[in-house]
């Protein structure tokens, strides 16, 4: 009975140790894969054309070989270890490539990626770095050619209705993940922020039905926990891509509750919702462009405002996660040569400052074997606000 009442999270941790296996056999069985990088590209178009999106992750376990061959070592460990991981087979099977003008780190390798891959189809993104109406505008012609580009290659068309379809299923996915964060705002959370962490990364591996399907299950199975009684500091994990458990878990085992994010694979890229608009493509521009809270995307200060004003513009989310979730502590966690967070620390550490919760800035590699170097920082921080 007791491996019934988890089967959810059983499929979660094999989707989460052998990261693709779904999209294997879904190739296996004549689909076709589309990888793709990063939260800013559009996989209501990518579904709409019939194909399954898979997001591409590095390997914090797998030692960077073959990838610093082709790439310069000061570049983005994330997407060194992706790229290293790609080289080795990895999204072999996939059918095509799709990467974002998110960060320099991103697009300079764009031409790398596509000429040593060599996969059968591949798209660059151009994401204008400004949100104004001007951005907007050509972002919607971006995403245009994006969308015949996808459709030459699919030999379909993608119609509104189609688009429609992908948008709504997107949205209710993204709920479905706010519906799995709100477990976490009881004091225990009846989830802890490791399991999240497997959860939304074994999500990204999916269609994005199964994916729903999978996170009803996920809701029904831990509804039905019985919260432990031990209460813990509550903290928030603030940073770019983690989509790997360890540095999660040894926060948690350090002797905090990993309640709430802002992270890459979090809270920035599932809590903005597509608009089903009259034009299905200004929707996707609003959202991939203007509402995705990314420090690549300059937010532009307004005439008049102070110094604090702009903070809470920039970084209101997180004030508004700290007292959704009742966060005792945050936790800034950036990785090496992450230029667009890194030149961000000093603002975001004086608006989480300004919140007057304490806050701890850690800077790591994108390796498993880095992590537990931070453990005496991490239970000294813990120490101080419980």
């Amino acid at each position: 009975m007791a491996e019934e009442t988890q089967k959810g999270l059983s499929e979660v941790e094999r989707l989460y140790r052998d990261y693709g296996v779904r999209t294997r056999e879904l190739k296996n069985q004549g689909e076709r894969i589309i990888a793709y990088f990063c939260a800013f590209v559009p996989l209501e178009i990518i579904a709409a054309a019939g194909f399954v999106p898979l997001r591409i992750r590095g390997d914090v376990n797998e030692p960077i070989t073959k990838g610093d061959v082709e790439l310069e070592t000061i570049a983005c460990p994330y997407v060194r270890s992706s790229f290293d991981v790609a080289l080795k087979g990895r999204y072999g099977f996939c059918d095509g490539l799709i990467l974002p003008h998110s960060c320099d780190s991103i697009a300079r390798t764009y031409s790398v990626w596509r000429y040593v891959l060599g996969f059968p189809y591949s798209h660059f993104v151009n994401l204008p770095h400004t949100a104004n109406s001007s951005s907007m505008e050509f972002f919607k012609e971006e995403i245009k050619m994006f969308k015949k580009s996808l459709e030459r290659f699919a030999k379909k068309e993608i119609s509104d209705g189609d688009l429609a379809r992908y948008i709504t299923l997107y949205n209710e996915n993204r709920k479905k993940v706010k519906a799995l964060y709100e477990l976490r705002k009881q004091d225990p959370p009846l989830i802890s922020g490791s399991e999240m962490t497997k959860i939304l990364v074994a999500g990204l591996s999916l269609p994005v039905q199964e994916a729903n399907d999978l996170f009803d299950q996920l809701l029904e199975e831990i509804k039905k926990r019985e919260a432990t009684k031990k209460k813990l500091p509550r903290v928030m994990i603030v940073g770019s891509t983690v989509d790997n458990h360890d540095f999660i878990s040894l926060v948690e085992e350090s002797g905090a509750s990993v309640v709430v994010d802002s992270l890459c694979i979090g809270t920035r890229e599932f809590w903005p919702e597509t608009q089903l608009t009259a034009d299905p493509l200004d929707g996707i521009v609003d959202r991939y462009l203007g509402r995705i809270n990314c420090p690549r995307t300059y937010i532009e200060r307004k005439k008049g405002d102070t110094y604090q004003d702009d903070l809470e513009r920039r970084f209101g989310d997180i004030g508004m996660f700290v007292r959704d979730y009742n966060v005792d502590g945050v936790v800034l966690y950036m990785y090496k040569y992450c230029d667009p967070f890194g030149f961000e620390i000093p603002a975001r550490k004086a608006y989480v400052d300004s919140l007057n919760v304490p806050v701890l800035y850690l800077e790591d590699e994108y390796l498993s074997g880095t992590t537990g170097r931070l453990r005496t920082r991490i239970q000294a921080f813990l120490e101080m606000i419980e």
